[in-house]
């Protein structure tokens, strides 16, 4: 079956249809990942985004159960230049076409990924949609711009809608889920930690209530200023209990703290960004996921006695804050180690350290 993508530019391309048939629209952003694609498509922090593969080839080690960032798919749509049809792995569950028609993935494979990633690096990220329904360029186009004004919430479509306690004999986490990945959450576990999940607009006085020793913030999708009553519940918390920011996390704590953020061009995602810790003078290769950053504002951030632990060695961006009083700190990038090389799981033990 034939597919298109259009980007809101009116570039298009044309490919099959991969998955289920419909038609997807979303902020259209490119992974670098070679590997790891089935933690990409369940990852929340993916919602509302159509993900594009720049590797070649895909799938080639098929579907399980277990290599999963959360309990459902979260990307909007998928683009591929190749699809692995026979997968082989001792650990292959299912076929990658068959796993995104099981989950009512719209995707599109056959297009030339690499010139599609080039475009949104030239032109910035953008909206778009995967169509297999039709062909017309000017219809798409047409929705693509009704679609792009509707306004979402993209965290709450992805936080959890009820508290979730996972016991262990270590310190009490009380984690604000604005889409939490399953392997920072297993990161925590392994040292012990005493987790309880929370919805993302829950209370400062239900978080006190749990008298916990220390707050996550979790990665999540979306545009931290859409999340003024997240900031604020965070600001009222400094001082009070020690606060670790992941991802979006540390963008809603930077929000709290006084410091602004921008979109980024065409934003990171890959495992495969260079950042270097000022802290121990190392570099660490990273995964990452976002289209946000802290603004680069050394000044003001001095004023409020905030700095700047981490920076992206590629565009000189902000990877980590902290708080030089405070327990306070953030990290731009996923600290776990699935998918990645885990160079950088140092900084949960730092959190369990700081609490």
């Amino acid at each position: 079956m034939k597919a298109v993508l259009v980007l809101e530019d009116g570039t298009y391309f044309s490919g099959q249809s991969l998955g289920a048939y419909g038609e997807v629209y979303g902020e259209v952003v490119f992974n670098t990942s070679m590997a790891g694609y089935q933690e990409i498509i369940t990852d929340p922090s993916y919602n509302g985004h159509i993900v594009i593969m720049t590797y070649p080839l895909i799938g080639n080690y098929g579907f399980n159960s277990e290599d999963v960032e959360s309990l459902k798919i979260h990307v909007e749509g998928f683009a591929v230049k190749e699809l692995c049809e026979y997968p082989n792995n001792w650990r292959n569950e299912i076929s990658p076409n068959e796993y995104f028609v099981k989950n009512n993935i719209v995707g599109i494979k056959g297009i030339d990924t690499r010139a599609l990633a080039q475009h949104i690096r030239q032109s910035g990220s953008m909206y778009g949609v995967i169509s297999t329904r039709t062909g017309h360029i000017n219809v798409l186009l047409e929705e693509l711009e009704k679609k792009k004004r509707m306004k979402r919430n993209l965290v709450d479509e992805v936080s959890t809608r009820e508290i979730i306690h996972i016991p262990g004999s270590g310190k009490k986490v009380t984690v604000l889920d604005f889409g939490i990945n399953n392997s920072v959450i297993k990161s925590l576990e392994n040292r012990g930690c005493d987790i309880t999940i929370l919805p993302c607009n829950t209370s400062l006085e239900d978080i006190l209530s749990l008298n916990p020793d220390g707050v996550l913030l979790s990665n999540g999708p979306g545009d931290p200023r859409d999340l003024p009553d997240a900031a604020s519940t965070v600001r009222q918390l400094t001082g009070i209990k020690p606060i670790f920011g992941v991802g979006l996390g540390l963008q809603v704590l930077a929000l709290a703290l006084g410091l602004e953020v921008f979109k980024l061009k065409f934003g990171h995602h890959g495992p495969n960004h260079s950042v270097k810790d000022f802290v121990t003078g190392r570099c660490y290769v990273t995964s990452q996921n976002h289209n946000f950053a802290v603004i680069n504002d050394r000044a003001t951030a001095e004023t409020k006695n905030i700095e700047f632990t981490h920076i992206n060695i590629n565009d000189g961006t902000i990877e980590g804050i902290r708080h030089k009083e405070l327990p306070l700190r953030g990290i731009q990038f996923y600290p776990e180690t699935s998918p990645g090389l885990g160079d950088a799981s140092y900084l949960f033990d730092d959190f369990v350290a700081m609490m």
